[in-house]
Formats: C-alpha cells, structure tokens, sequence
C-alpha cells in the first residue's frame, strides 16, 4: 500500500511538472494569436492575454490583401517542395549503402560525415560556391546549400540497418538488383522514417532564413521570411495605415503578432497528419544509434 502511494505521489508530481511544460511552452503561441484577433487599441495597452478581446479580422485582411505576401507563400511552398524532394532522394540514396555491411569503407564514410556536424565549411566559402556556379537570385541558391543533413543522415542509415538483411538476400537470389531492392522493399518499409524526414526538412525549408537573405536579390523571389522581415523590421508599415502616426504603430503591433501567425500556420496543420511516422521515425533512430 505505501509503495502504491508512493507512485502515485510520483506519477502526481510528474503530471504536474509536464502541465507546467505545456503551459509554459503554449503561452506564448496562444498571446500570439489573442493578439493577432484582437483590436489593435487593446493590444497596444497590454489588455490581451489568452483571450481575444475585440475580435477582429482586419490584421488578416491587411496582410493579405498585398500580392507580395501571396507572390512570397507560392516562393516559400515551391522552395520547400523542391529543396524537400532533393533532401529525401539524397538522404535516401546515401543513407542506404552506408546502412549494408557490404559496402567498403563505411565506416570511415560515416565518420567524414560525422565530421560535418561538428565543422563547417562557414558562410564565406558556401557563398563563393554559390556566386561561381551563378546560382545567385536563383531558386537553387535557396535549395540546394545545405539540401542533406549530415544528422538526418545517420538517423536514416539507423533505420534501414533495423531493416532485415534476409528480405534482400531472398531478392537478390531473384535477380533484383540494388535500385529494385530500394524502391520496392527498403522504402515501402520505410514509411516513419520517410514521414520524418519529410517533415524535418520541410519544417527546414519553410523557416529558411538566411540563405534567402544572403542569396535573393530580387523581391518577386522572397519567401515568406524574409518578405516579413521587409514588413516588420525595415518599418514598411505605412502602406498599412496609410501614415506614420499612434494609430500605425498599434497596426503594426498587432500585424506583427498576425505574421507569426501566418507564417506557423502551415506547418502546424501538416504535423498532426505526420506525427505518428515522425513519433516511431525518431523513437528507432534513438534506440539503434
């Protein structure tokens, strides 16, 4: 009975301990859109927390009624698709050889790519790389630099190690060759692990940041990002409101909070959908490595 008690006192103690977690990690986002739906007067005094008080819709309105932040959603979606699929086949294709014991050198691949995680070649070289093959103001400057993660990497490699040996002895002994054996048996198996990947990288490329500043010049090509840092810290407010005045900065209090939103959006729609591939992706990862 008292060791009953006690793990119940314990089990109590941690549920409060992770309501205070959840609590301290949701604030933050629930202010946020209280914000974004409430009028920009209360906002501006501090009067809004979790709750929405004068809800309101024009903050959404005024964002979206700029083509430049429709032009930078399709730039933002098509750089995240692309540099998405590029991450995906190349993790893939790297990530499998690497995962047979057959291969030669392996390891000592392995460890060059291990290497990566803890020294990089730095911004300056990355940008001489890209300014020489021209890919300047282009879509594969946003990309294709950084396209694999040496760390995702590893964790795909863990996986298909997970994955019996016998099912490709057995299809080699009927004459599959290596792409065969990828594309019909290690990749159907493979769906938490390719969930996870997708998700990481898509997440990856939808925050992009710098590599955006530092490589588009052209504002037709900004993604999401940056054409929100051009609203927000550049203080191009006043297309908003029409002048620069009290009432201009309560609008653009308020369109900040709306452009955290807008921006987040997405990606916390698609999440749920991947969670149980990305729970089981990171959990074999884990225990293999």
């Amino acid at each position: 009975m008292r060791k009953k008690k006690k793990t119940d006192a314990l089990d109590l103690l941690i549920l409060l301990i992770m309501l205070l977690v959840i609590a301290v990690m949701l604030y933050p986002f629930l202010l946020i859109v209280a914000s974004s739906l409430s009028d920009p007067v209360l906002v501006m005094q501090n009067k809004v927390h979790i709750i929405p008080k004068g809800i309101t819709l024009q903050n959404y309105k005024m964002i979206f009624q700029k083509s430049d932040i429709w032009t930078s959603y399709f730039n933002t979606i098509l750089y995240t698709v692309v540099g998405t699929l590029i991450g995906l086949v190349l993790t893939v294709l790297t990530a499998y050889p690497l995962s047979r014991s057959k291969f030669t050198g392996k390891n000592k691949f392995s460890m060059l790519i291990a290497f990566t995680m803890i020294f990089t070649g730095g911004i300056v070289p990355n940008f001489m790389v890209v300014r020489t093959l021209n890919w300047i103001d282009t879509i594969w400057a946003v990309t294709v630099p950084g396209c694999m993660s040496a760390y995702y990497l590893i964790v795909t490699r863990t996986f298909f190690e997970s994955i019996p040996s016998s099912l490709e002895e057995s299809a080699k002994i009927d004459g599959a060759n290596d792409f065969q054996i990828l594309g019909k048996i290690i990749l159907p198996l493979s769906g938490p692990i390719v969930a996870t990947l997708t998700l990481f990288y898509a997440v990856t490329y939808w925050n992009s940041f710098f590599g955006p500043l530092i490589y588009l010049n052209s504002k037709s090509k900004y993604p999401l990002q940056i054409m929100l840092r051009s609203m927000l810290i550049e203080g191009n407010m006043a297309d908003f409101a029409g002048q620069v005045d009290t009432g201009n900065l309560m609008v653009a209090t308020s369109i900040k909070y709306t452009c955290i939103v807008v921006t987040s959006l997405p990606i916390i729609c698609v999440y749920p959908f991947l969670q149980k591939y990305f729970v089981k992706g990171v959990m074999v990862g884990a225990v293999k490595g």
